[in-house]
């Protein structure tokens, strides 16, 4: 039987918990809170799948970066150590990013894919990308980088 990501989690909490990692436990019951939160979310209460964990996960590493640039820009560098000690971890949940010659290649796959030749589709070639670059590349650099090659057919 495999364990899911959230079950993965919740493990490496007790873990860290036993082994007294405070940064570590911090860490992974912001993201079950997240995940929980997601989960109860709506008018029913649902269990995620494992990329939507990915994506709430996502999201939190997210705010741990824009946290740490926020709080070096104010002078506050001991919040920012741990803004990126936090998201250490949680990267360590997330696949391996994709280089910038990775995603010209998944870009340049999904126009082919999808046969897009404007930028008015360059929402279909989004919505092919999506799953591939979830969690792998920043959102606003997919989009570019879809931008971009749309623009230069």
């Amino acid at each position: 039987m495999t364990t899911s990501l959230k079950q993965t989690l919740q493990h490496d909490l007790t873990e860290s918990i036993r082994a007294r990692d405070a940064v570590r436990s911090a860490t992974l019951r912001m993201a079950l809170t997240a995940v929980t939160t997601a989960e109860t979310a709506g008018t029913t209460h649902r269990t995620l799948s494992d990329a939507e964990v990915l994506q709430v996960l996502t999201k939190e590493a997210k705010k741990r970066k824009e946290a740490s640039v926020a709080f070096t820009g104010a002078g506050r560098a001991e919040l920012a150590a741990t803004e990126d000690a936090e998201l250490v971890i949680l990267e360590g949940y997330l696949p391996a990013a994709l280089t910038p010659d990775e995603l010209a290649q998944l870009v340049a796959e999904a126009i082919a894919e999808t046969g897009a030749s404007a930028p008015g589709q360059m929402g279909q070639v989004m919505k092919v990308l999506q799953p591939q670059t979830t969690g792998r590349a920043d959102g606003a650099a997919v989009a570019a980088a879809v931008r971009a090659a749309l623009a230069a057919h």
